[in-house]
C-alpha cells in the first residue's frame, strides 16, 4: 500500500510542481504585493499597506466589479440555454455526430481577436444586420448595436459558448440509457424522463460547463475593447490598465485577489445549493 501511494505521488509530482511554479507562487506574490505601498510608476515598497484594498473598495471599482458578474452570469445562463439542446442534438445524431464535434471545435482553431473582429462587421452601424433589417424595412435607422451590453453578451456567449457545450455532450453521451429505457416501461412521457432522468443525471456535466464559462468570462477584457471601443468596462479591463497603464501594481493585485475570491465563493454557493440534498428538485 505504501509504495502504490508513494507510486501515486511520483505520478503527480510533475502536476504539482508544475501548478506551485505557475500558480500557487504567482499568486502568493500577487497577495504580497496587493498589501505593499505603491511608490509611483510601478514602484513597490515592501511596507504593509491597505490602500489598495481601500480602493479596490471604491464605489467606482465596485460597480465594475459587480457589473461584470452580472454580465458574466447572464452570458453563462445564455450559454447553457443554447448549449443543452445542441449538445444533446449531438449526443444523438447518429453518424454525423463527428462532424458536429467538429464544428463545435473550429472555432478553437481561429484566435478569439479575429473572430470578434467578424463581429465588429457584424453589429456596427453600417454592418451586415442593420443593412440586412433596413432593407427589409424592419427599421428605418441603424440600431446602436455596438458600444453597448448587448454586444458584450453577445462577445461573451460567442466566445465561451463551446466550454459549455462539451462537458455537456459528455455527460449526455455518458449517460446509462437503461434509466431511460425504464422511466418509459414506468409510463412516464418524454417531457418527465427528461426532467426527472435525463436532466438529474447530466447536472455534473451541466456544472461542469457552468464553472469553465462562467470564470474566464468574468475576467476577460478583450471583449469589451473591441466591441465597445474600451467605452463600457468589465474587471479584466480595469486590472488591464492598472498594470499595463497606471502602473500601479498594489491596485491590480488587489482587484485580482477580490475577483479571485468572489469567483470562488460563487462557486462554492453555487455547488453547495446544487449538490446533494438541495437537488431534490430535480429527482
Amino acid at each position: 500500500m505504501d509504495r502504490m501511494i508513494k507510486n501515486a505521488y511520483s505520478m503527480l509530482s510533475p502536476s504539482l510542481i508544475w501548478l506551485l511554479l505557475f500558480l500557487v507562487i504567482p499568486v502568493i506574490y500577487i497577495g504580497v504585493i496587493s498589501f505593499t505601498t505603491n511608490t509611483g510608476f510601478g514602484g513597490i515598497l515592501y511596507e504593509f499597506s491597505t490602500e489598495a484594498y481601500t480602493a479596490a473598495f471604491s464605489s467606482l471599482y465596485a460597480k465594475v466589479l459587480w457589473q461584470s458578474l452580472g454580465w458574466s452570469l447572464l452570458a453563462t445562463v445564455l450559454c447553457l440555454v443554447i448549449a443543452y439542446p445542441f449538445a444533446y442534438y449531438i449526443a444523438h445524431a447518429g453518424k454525423w455526430k463527428n462532424l458536429l464535434l467538429l464544428l463545435v471545435m473550429v472555432p478553437f482553431w481561429t484566435n478569439l481577436l479575429i473572430r470578434l473582429y467578424a463581429w465588429i462587421i457584424l453589429l456596427n452601424n453600417h454592418g451586415v444586420i442593420n443593412n440586412l433589417l433596413m432593407k427589409l424595412g424592419i427599421i428605418s435607422e441603424p440600431l446602436s448595436l455596438m458600444y453597448s451590453p448587448f454586444a458584450v453578451i453577445i462577445g461573451l456567449v460567442y466566445g465561451f459558448l463551446p466550454f459549455m457545450i462539451l462537458p455537456i455532450y459528455a455527460s449526455i453521451e455518458q449517460l446509462d440509457r437503461s434509466y431511460l429505457e425504464a422511466s418509459e416501461d414506468l409510463g412516464a412521457s418524454p417531457v418527465k424522463t427528461f426532467l426527472y432522468v435525463t436532466l438529474p443525471l447530466t447536472f455534473p456535466g451541466i456544472l461542469a460547463g457552468i464553472i469553465i464559462t462562467f470564470v474566464p468570462a468574468v475576467s476577460v477584457f478583450v471583449v469589451t475593447d473591441l466591441l465597445t471601443g474600451g467605452k463600457l468596462l468589465m474587471v479584466g479591463n480595469v486590472i488591464k490598465d492598472a498594470f499595463l497603464i497606471e502602473m500601479n501594481w498594489q491596485l491590480g493585485s488587489a482587484l485580482s485577489i477580490l475577483l479571485m475570491v468572489l469567483v470562488l465563493l460563487s462557486i462554492v454557493i453555487f455547488m453547495k445549493f446544487t449538490s446533494g440534498k438541495d437537488r431534490k428538485f430535480l429527482i
